[in-house]
């Protein structure tokens, strides 16, 4: 049963993990004591200004826009010294049984080129856990650099952690890819473009 629990969390953590082209130049999913560690690069056909938008758009319930799993996101009031603080709420599911896991963190902010968040652990479900984002122009687009390390506070079985966080990265990556480069083009005033065929991995 713990190892259900587990999947499903994980699931949700994969789908959700790249919340950020329809292109993926490369990623990697390690663990090291208990955190997994991971890393992308990516290329989107959006103004990173615009992205940098999406991407720091956590009222309403924006992230649900990037990845269903996501059930909740908003600004929460600010940290004594300024920081903005955001809330986000996930749900994955396996063989029907469901988990739902919240985070609230940090957000430090460089516009338009780096995004930073960082959780609040007594406020969150997660010992540890901490995203990155660096933009950078590339031709009429941009070059994301994505790195997050997780801790989760919860059980994991040892056999099942980074497999199972590289094989659903691998398949909802590019989804949540398109849907942030979509509404970043929208933003851009551009036209959408049409579904790019997902990558080989090479995961089974």
């Amino acid at each position: 049963m713990r190892a259900v629990r587990a999947a499903a969390a994980l699931s949700a953590l994969g789908a959700g993990a790249i919340a950020a082209a329809a292109t993926i130049d490369g990623f990697d999913v390690t663990k090291q004591k208990g955190i997994y560690s991971f890393e992308a690069q990516a290329h989107l056909a959006a103004t990173r200004e615009s992205i940098y938008a999406v991407i720091t758009d956590f009222d309403d319930n924006a992230y649900s826009r990037i990845s269903r799993s996501y059930k909740e996101s908003r600004y929460l009031e600010s940290a004594e010294d300024g920081t903005p603080i955001v809330y986000t709420r996930m749900e994955g599911c396996m063989k029907k049984r469901c988990i739902s896991f919240a985070r609230t963190e940090r957000l430090e902010t460089d516009a338009p080129r780096w995004i930073k968040t960082t959780a609040l652990p007594e406020q969150s479900d997660f010992k540890h856990a901490m995203s990155e984002f660096v933009l950078e122009p590339d031709g009429d687009g941009t070059k994301m650099i994505y790195r997050t390390e997780i801790e989760p506070d919860f059980f994991v079985p040892p056999l099942i952690g980074p497999w199972f966080l590289k094989r659903t990265v691998s398949k909802g990556a590019l989804r949540a890819l398109d849907r942030i480069e979509g509404l970043a083009r929208e933003l851009d005033g551009r036209p959408p473009l049409p579904p790019v065929p997902p990558p080989s991995t090479g995961v089974q």
